[in-house]
């Protein structure tokens, strides 16, 4: 054929030539391109194995600290902080012998001070360790003792990374059978480092019985599952209003819908808590319900769920 071109005179010939140098031209850039795909290729198989074999962070138990139990909730203002800690309170009151720290892991927005009643800054020790603030017997700490009341806390994730480490690491925490962490609402950069950099013996989600409430709820569960920490099961906060003078009850957050997303999820309720202004009183006077009125009905739930979750932890390390 290109014999045969050059036969009918030059013009065709350097056509020819240039569609021939053309196409040759094409298949080397074609070639070229694929060698350059399947060499990045290999280069990103190779970062993917080597980031695989890493795998990921080990975890390390808190020095001092038996069993880790966080209380989390998908969504905020479902009284995830008041459940965290009547729970912790009442892991105490259930057991004496057993001691009960308590860690406020919501950097933006700390609840544990006030709720517990306690200001100041933690000393150091001479380790250059934190000593948890305590009161009512629970050894507590928060970042809340770490800056002003009412100054915002404007940081980007790596500071708060920094922060809860050292909440986590840098604390004094003595000997603890049990360390409650209130997390903050959500499935963010927080609830992964924890769970992926301190052995937890158990979660607990907390939500109201309102459908959107629900949604966050089951997301908080399966991020839990997702990183393989048991999640001992859910309470129902907010279950039911009874009025105070002709006592008649209202589900105002609707009914029974924590228990049908237990059911769903293949989760255990661990009790209810009803709506009660006494639980909202005596959390922002700095004196939870748990320890103000022992006797109440609201205690008796709170105490409930506490011997239910002592029940499904596994057995503590001696």
């Amino acid at each position: 054929m290109f014999f045969n071109l050059e036969a009918r005179g030059c013009k065709t010939l350097f056509v020819a030539r240039g569609l021939f140098r053309s196409r040759a031209g094409h298949r080397m850039a074609v070639n070229l391109k694929k060698w350059s795909s399947d060499a990045n290729d290999a280069v990103l198989k190779d970062k993917r194995s080597k980031l695989m074999a890493r795998g990921l962070p080990k975890q390390k138990p808190i020095d001092g600290v038996k069993q880790v139990l966080v209380v989390a909730s998908g969504k905020g203002g479902v009284g995830k902080s008041t459940t965290a800690v009547n729970i912790a309170l009442a892991l105490a009151a259930n057991d004496s012998t057993k001691a009960v720290g308590l860690l406020d892991a919501d950097v933006y927005g700390p609840s544990i001070p006030k709720m517990m009643n306690l200001k100041g800054n933690p000393e150091v020790t001479p380790r250059n360790l934190m000593r948890p603030l305590m009161n009512y017997g629970i050894p507590c700490m928060s970042m809340g003792f770490l800056v002003e009341e009412a100054a915002p806390i404007v940081w980007r994730g790596l500071m708060v990374m920094s922060a809860i480490e050292k909440l986590l690491r840098q604390v004094d925490w003595h000997q603890l059978d049990y360390l409650v962490i209130d997390m903050p609402p959500g499935t963010g950069d927080v609830q992964l480092s924890i769970s992926q950099n301190v052995p937890i013996a158990g979660a607990v989600i907390v939500s109201t019985p309102q459908d959107i409430a629900l949604l966050d709820a089951r997301r908080g569960t399966e991020m839990f599952r997702k990183v393989n920490v048991p999640v001992l099961g859910l309470v129902q906060n907010m279950s039911i209003f009874q009025c105070p003078n002709c006592k008649h009850e209202t589900h105002i957050f609707g009914a029974d819908g924590v228990r049908h997303l237990a059911r769903d999820l293949g989760l255990d309720i661990l009790g209810d808590v009803p709506l009660h202004v006494h639980i909202r009183e005596t959390s922002d006077a700095g004196k939870p319900i748990v320890v103000s009125q022992p006797q109440s009905n609201v205690t008796q739930a709170y105490l409930k769920i506490a011997a239910e979750i002592v029940k499904r932890l596994p057995l503590s390390p001696t």
